[in-house]
């Protein structure tokens, strides 16, 4: 988490309990944070003082990072016998806590107490994931993922004006349109797009709601998300939320046909071929933009194998989008299941910018972007 946070250009600074120096060392920390690592009140030969006061003025967040039940406990009642506690009762910023323990002890009555208790102070708490225990028992206990906190912590910061108090609507992921009880029809999306893009606009002060298909990757934190499975399923919950919301980005990849008939039982082999009536599913995008008001900005995405520019500029106009985000499959490390992606993005206009191959976070900041920059124009 340390490495991280620093590799994003952060201002790290450790402070450890006594029990936590058992664990690992403070140089290892103090290394990976460029900065020692303070653990006492005081500090070298003459007894200098590591003011607590200071550090909880300075921190912009403080994370304790993994929280245990002594410490949740000593936090939620004052109990001030150490550095972190002191520093947490004098900060000014955002506290979060990230608790890691057993099983029985992060159920228990007392722990689930205090970190009730906590969030009474106005604390946040990033609850604990569930998996193998250090006892050997398996259920909730684990400390969330480095990754998982880093994108908690991201939500915090980041405001961007010109998206503040904004309704930001995504479609994300593929949709599943069933065969039988056991089949379905898909394609390959994973949803890293769409969700890439949801923490961008989510980190920028918007309120960011994600309509997502069915997907293999967390969910990002502070988001409204709304899962569905079909074509038909995310039509309705988009039109739910569209005309509230100020900018509408449909990144999903939605099956184009389901089946006319979907069996109840599922389909045995009964010859070497076999015929299966399709219908189209619904046009998600060419649908609401027929209920679009003056004020709202529409994204699309298309993702090619052929004749890339040309379809793009078709399906923008068709759908009435204000740009839309071109993908082809030609381009190595670009469309699904990557964490990168090589896009266009092309306007009613005809005006056309390439950008190079980039993580999928930072292609999310480019898009981002491009819809400030309408954004900005509109209000102007």
């Amino acid at each position: 988490m340390v490495r991280l946070l620093v590799k994003m250009g952060a201002e790290v600074q450790v402070i450890m309990t006594p029990a936590a120096k058992e664990f690992i060392s403070p140089l290892t920390l103090g290394t990976l944070a460029k900065s020692p690592v303070l653990s006492e009140f005081t500090k070298g030969s003459q007894g200098e003082w590591n003011n607590h006061v200071d550090l909880g003025l300075w921190a912009d967040i403080l994370i304790i990072a993994p929280a245990s039940a002594n410490t949740l406990a000593k936090c939620a009642n004052g109990i001030c016998d150490n550095l972190l506690i002191a520093t947490y009762l004098s900060a000014k910023c955002p506290v979060v806590f990230a608790p890691a323990m057993d099983l029985d002890m992060y159920k228990h009555g007392s722990t689930m107490n205090n970190l009730k208790l906590l969030k009474s102070f106005g604390n946040l708490i990033i609850e604990a994931e569930s998996g193998e225990l250090a006892s050997g028992l398996n259920g909730q206990g684990r400390l969330a993922e480095p990754e998982n906190i880093i994108d908690f912590l991201e939500s915090l910061v980041a405001v961007e004006p010109a998206f503040e108090g904004k309704k930001i609507l995504i479609t994300a992921g593929p949709t599943q349109e069933a065969l039988d009880p056991v089949r379905f029809i898909s394609n390959h999306s994973s949803g890293k797009m769409g969700y890439a893009i949801a923490r961008a606009f989510r980190n920028a002060g918007a309120n960011v709601c994600v309509v997502s298909g069915p997907v293999n990757i967390d969910a990002p934190n502070q988001v409204e998300m709304t899962y569905v499975k079909s074509a038909a399923e995310m039509y309705e919950a988009t039109k739910a939320q569209f005309e509230e919301a100020d900018v509408v980005i449909f990144v999903a990849a939605v099956a184009d046909y389901s089946a006319k008939e979907i069996s109840d039982i599922k389909i045995k082999k009964k010859s070497d071929n076999m015929s299966i009536e399709l219908q189209r599913t619904p046009d998600i995008a060419g649908s609401l933009a027929l209920l679009k008001k003056e004020h709202q900005i529409t994204v699309g995405f298309a993702l090619e194998t052929n004749d890339a520019l040309a379809n793009a500029s078709k399906k923008l106009a068709k759908k009435n989008f204000d740009f839309i985000v071109l993908n082809s499959l030609q381009d190595k490390g670009a469309g699904f299941r990557y964490d990168t992606n090589k896009i266009k993005v092309v306007y009613a206009s005809g005006e056309l910018k390439s950008f190079e191959l980039k993580s999928k976070n930072d292609v999310a900041l480019d898009i981002m972007k491009e819809v400030k920059t309408l954004l900005t124009n509109r209000q102007v």
